[in-house]
This record gives structure tokens, C-alpha cells and sequence, in this order.
């Protein structure tokens, strides 16, 4: 299924029934007065957070929501029937803007949450309503009110407790691949994941997280290089972060190198991202290059106030320690947005 985490919908809501003026007319009623009843209100447009959905997809080709306006009132004191509202499910962690003014109107992240997209006019009130004790033959009635009307865009923000960041090929899916169910493509060469990731870890004691795997960043990505900053949101909800580092053979860079990019982007795309409590482990610890070069890069971090830890996905050595090392900035729940 296609990944689609942005689209722009327009939705409208029906206008309200007209009032009625009418009077009664029946055998034994000498005196009849008035007798026209309300219009109906408009149906109402309501996004819903929906738990089984984890893509815009279906929106981005559906643009146009559109409720049907309320009966006009009738005579004999009838009023006319309401709309039925349209119901439009989005995936939890959906934020709402207006395109007009780019206001966020809605954060969707709980699930059921519901939010009146396009509010249906109410409907106007027919002429009983404007009897009084001098004027008893009112011909008066009020029209329905318009419906609202709305460009809104929708912004899909994963939730997940712990966000991995890094450099492409840094062994982000792995891990995700080797701590949870969930099943990312992997292979030897950069970008094989191209859309975000999500996988619930367990730990003992009953104890679980969501980790958020996303495409990798490179230098210059606030500039549009490599994939640029578009996955960053998915990591905006977390409470901490997974910096996942390699010792590469690639010219000019290093453990230390590829940490400094990295951070520079978070900053670049979001000050309070950058500020966000990491973890930083290198990677690949089961390649004999890395092993031999743990010391010495964990020295250097040290020199810094970071601690390096270090892991194998593919043998699973240092990872307990490192979920463990991650679990006291999670402890406390998913942070508010």
C-alpha cells in the first residue's frame, strides 16, 4: 500500500432549510394562525481519528466532501428533517490545517477523536415563531444558514514514543527488523526504506514502546539533498530519540562527522526536535572494522559528555542494554504536542 502521509481535501457542509409561512386551513378551525414549521439544519462534515487506518491514501483521491443541505419546514407546524452528517476517517496523528490561513485547526491523535470539519447551517424558522398577541397573521419566516466551507490540508504525524535518526544505510531497519514485527526492506545500499516505519518493542515486565523508523537523513537535506526533511515530522510526537552511527569507509566521514550532520539537520528542520534527549549507538558491532574501533570512538564521544553505546541487529549483542538505556526517557509517557 502506497504511503501517504499529505493531501488537501475541500469540504463543504449543507446549508439549512428554509422556514415555512403557511396557515391552517381546516374544517372546525375558525381561527387558524400560523402553522409553518423550521427548515431542517444542514449535514455537518467530521473527520475521525480511525486506528485501522495509517495512510492518507484513500483522501488524496477523494478531494471533495460535500453534505446535503435540511429540508425546508413545512405547513401544519412540520418541520423539515435534518442532514445526515459526512463521516471522513483519517489516521490517528492527523493534524488539520487551513489552507486559507494555515492555522492548525486539529490535532487528531486519539483514537475516536472527532473534529467538525464544516459546521451544516442551521435551519431558518417558519412564521409560528413570530405570533404575538398584536400580530397573529405573521407572514414572516427566516432562511436557512449557509453552510461553511473549507480547504483544509491534512498532515499525517505518526505516534510513536522513540524515533530513529541517522545516516542512510546506518542500520536503522535492521534494528527496527531485529526489536519488533516490523518488517522494513533492507539491503546494502542507501535509501532502501522510503517511507517510515513503525514497530512496538517489548521489554520485560510487561513494558512496551512504539519505535518510529524513518528514511535517512544526509548533509544538506533542509535543502532538499537525499530525501530532505519531509519524514522529520514522523519523529516530532517522540519523547526521545535513537541516533544510530557507523564507522564508515566513505571518504570524510566518521562516526563523529555523521552525528554533527545529523543534529545540524535536526536543528535546521526543528529547534525543539534537535533538543529532544538522544541515545547514540554505533552500529554493526558484529563487523570486525567497528569492534576494533569502539574504544576509540567511545573515548572521543566520552570527551564530549555522550555516552556511546554500541549494538548488533544482526546478533542481537548490546541491544537489551540499549533498550534498557532508552526506557527511563520513555517512562513517563508520549510527551503533549
Amino acid at each position: 500500500m502506497q504511503f501517504i502521509d499529505e493531501c488537501t481535501i475541500d469540504v463543504r457542509a449543507g446549508a439549512g432549510g428554509d422556514g415555512k409561512v403557511a396557515f391552517r386551513r381546516e374544517p372546525n378551525v375558525p381561527r387558524g394562525g400560523p402553522a409553518g414549521g423550521d427548515g431542517g439544519n444542514g449535514g455537518s462534515v467530521i473527520l475521525v481519528a480511525d486506528e485501522q487506518l495509517g495512510t492518507l491514501l484513500d483522501l488524496r483521491y477523494q478531494k471533495h466532501y460535500k453534505a446535503k443541505n435540511g429540508e425546508p419546514g413545512f405547513d401544519r407546524d412540520k418541520y423539515g428533517a435534518s442532514a445526515a452528517d459526512v463521516i471522513v476517517r483519517v489516521p490517528v496523528g492527523t493534524v488539520v490545517h487551513d489552507v486559507d490561513t494555515d492555522e492548525v485547526l486539529c490535532d487528531l491523535s486519539t483514537a475516536g477523536q472527532r473534529f467538525v470539519a464544516a459546521q451544516g447551517g442551521k435551519g431558518g424558522r417558519g412564521n409560528i415563531h413570530f405570533a404575538t398577541s398584536t400580530y397573529q397573521a405573521p407572514t414572516k419566516s427566516e432562511p436557512g444558514e449557509p453552510g461553511q466551507e473549507r480547504r483544509l490540508r491534512l498532515e499525517l504525524k505518526l505516534l510513536a514514543d522513540a524515533g530513529l535518526v541517522g545516516y542512510p544505510n546506518a542500520g536503522k531497519s535492521t534494528f527496527i527488523s531485529a526489536v519488533s514485527r516490523a518488517r522494513p526492506k533492507i539491503a546494502d545500499y542507501p535509501f532502501t526504506t522510503l517511507v517510515p516505519n513503525l514497530g512496538v518493542v517489548g521489554l520485560p515486565g510487561g513494558r512496551s514502546f512504539v519505535l518510529a523508523d524513518i528514511p535517512g537523513l544526509i548533509e544538506g537535506a533542509s535543502e532538499g539533498h537525499g530525501l530532505g526533511h519531509r519524514f522529520l515530522r514522523h519523529v516530532e510526537r517522540t519523547r526521545v530519540l535513537l541516533h544510530l552511527i557507523e564507522v564508515s569507509a566513505e571518504p570524510g566521514r566518521d562516526p563523529l562527522h555523521d552525528y554533527d550532520v545529523i543534529n545540524r539537520e535536526l536543528e535546521r528542520y526543528s529547534p525543539e526536535l534537535a533538543k529532544r534527549p538522544q541515545i547514540v549507538a554505533l552500529s554493526k558491532l558484529d563487523l570486525t572494522e567497528t569492534r576494533d574501533a569502539y574504544d576509540s570512538w567511545r573515548q572521543k564521544f566520552a570527551a564530549r559528555g555522550i555516552t556511546l553505546h554500541a549494538v548488533s541487529a544482526a546478533t542481537g549483542e548490546g541491544v537489551k542494554e540499549l533498550l534498557e538505556a532508552l526506557w527511563p526517557s520513555l517512562a513517563g509517557g508520549r510527551p503533549a504536542v
